[in-house]
């Protein structure tokens, strides 16, 4: 087995033992001691020190003795035998590549053998029949490891709210790349995991067409019932299902306004409509850069269809700044503002911080400019989907020093004013640019990081 198995199977056991995913260094440490390295080597890659890099093992190791039940204390020295056998003894009892979740008891398990559901007898059906615990099927193969803990109590809440309290069907989850919206949907799968007998989650990065979904949906659902339907909607409406779609914004069309399906991915609108229409204790949730735009006409004509935008994080993004052992902590409210508290912003420019000012945020941010290095690619990504009058209002957005009302198309944009506010709402269902409230009336701005990439654009200084 190698070490990245290892990895992902010890990952997997604390976050089932404890609703929290091993962070960023703690994966690292257990990594570095994996492949035989001792602590100031695995300090040295990680761009920390020795002595808390030797703390956070400490308490790791322990962690890993309570997830583990494992009676002899974990060392760095013996834990990649002690995890080797684990995993040698989970594999006498698991045969397959899903969830299976029942009578408090979590097996991981592989794809092509035959489910637990296939391989009962009948004599343990009718034993199991009575007990108050239904067996759940959980495929989370597609859901990424995270690299920080997810503290979202408010948007927790709210979601959890929605979901259960107000049996909301289909719940768009927005944001920027990096905001966070994984994170946040991995712990709320944690926290709603008894309420449903499946849940699968499911990638859109590589575009799938509607046809290959749910041929995929099918396979998983079939092998775990006798009785077989002809959809995936089918399923939902018959079970309590939460079905999870990350990248969504992959079937969606680029250089175009925001929300429309590329030529031949329509049938993903038809399912969502679906999946709002009819009564069912089910829920879709999907994770998108931006809305499909079907969507946000059914959030005005149907209660069971809502969206959530994921904001940053606030004075809560100290944890950043605190792990990556960043200096003058009186600065760090500043960096997070600036950076506005998206969790992958914040750990980039962390790293600049780190190799080129030792770490201290007050010097970083004497620097006359806003400094984006790495996070250009990923907000080229966001650029390249834009349309020509989008791009002509971020610029225009870009050049105001305050929030602007948006009454009237400005002069210099050659724009009619349909097109101009189809633009501006465009953009808002991207994430793109900010509302900002007062004195009951609404301008709109962009938030630092995108405007200064916006002027450094020759798209830009070509408008």
């Amino acid at each position: 087995m190698d070490i990245q198995e290892m990895l992902q199977w010890t990952g997997e056991q604390v976050f089932a033992k404890t609703g929290k995913p091993l962070d960023s260094l703690q994966r690292s440490i257990l990594e570095g001691t994996l492949q035989g390295k001792k602590y100031p080597e695995i300090a040295k890659n990680s761009n920390v020190s020795h002595h808390h890099v030797k703390k956070v093992g400490s308490k790791l190791w322990k962690l890993l003795s309570d997830v583990l039940q494992e009676d002899i204390k974990l060392t760095q020295s013996n834990v990649r035998s002690i995890i080797l056998g684990k995993i040698e003894l989970s594999n006498i009892y698991n045969s397959n590549n899903y969830v299976q979740i029942g009578n408090g008891k979590i097996n991981v398990c592989g794809e092509n053998n035959n489910s637990p559901a296939e391989s009962r007898s009948p004599s343990s059906e009718r034993d199991n029949s009575d007990k108050v615990d239904r067996e759940r099927y959980h495929d989370l193969r597609d859901a990424p490891e995270l690299n920080w803990s997810c503290d979202r109590p408010q948007a927790l809440s709210t979601l959890k709210e929605w979901i259960i309290e107000k049996n909301t069907r289909l719940v768009t989850l927005l944001g920027l790349s990096g905001i966070g919206k994984t994170a946040l949907a991995v712990r709320l799968v944690q926290l709603l995991q008894d309420n449903y007998d499946y849940i699968i989650w499911r990638s859109l990065e590589n575009s799938p067409t509607w046809s290959d979904l749910q041929t995929n949906l099918m396979q998983f659902f079939s092998q775990q019932q006798a009785t077989q339907f002809l959809s995936p909607l089918d399923y939902v409406r018959s079970h309590p299902c939460l079905i999870i779609l990350d990248d969504v914004q992959q079937i969606l069309q680029s250089r175009e306004l925001a929300g429309e399906y590329q030529p031949g991915y329509e049938d993903y609108g038809t399912f969502f409509k679906q999946v709002t229409k009819f009564p069912h204790k089910s829920c879709l949730l999907l994770l998108s850069w931006e809305k499909p735009r079907d969507i946000a006409t059914l959030e005005g004509v149907n209660r069971h269809c809502r969206s959530f935008q994921l904001q940053g994080l606030g004075a809560s993004g100290r944890e950043i700044c605190k792990e990556r052992e960043l200096t003058d902590p009186d600065k760090w409210l500043e960096l997070i503002h600036l950076y506005s508290g998206n969790p992958l912003w914040l750990n980039i420019v962390a790293t600049m911080i780190i190799e080129l000012f030792n770490g201290s945020v007050a010097q970083f941010l004497s620097c006359p400019t806003l400094c984006l290095g790495d996070l250009e690619p990923l907000l080229q990504k966001h650029s390249q989907r834009l349309s020509s009058s989008e791009k002509q209002v971020m610029f225009w957005l870009a050049s105001q020093e305050v929030a602007v009302e948006i009454s009237s198309p400005p002069e210099t944009i050659p724009l009619s004013p349909d097109d101009f506010f189809t633009a501006v709402q465009s953009l808002r269902r991207r994430c793109l640019i900010d509302k900002v409230a007062a004195n009951g009336r609404s301008g709109f701005t962009l938030q630092p990081v995108i405007k200064e990439y916006v002027k450094n654009q020759s798209w830009a200084r070509s408008n």
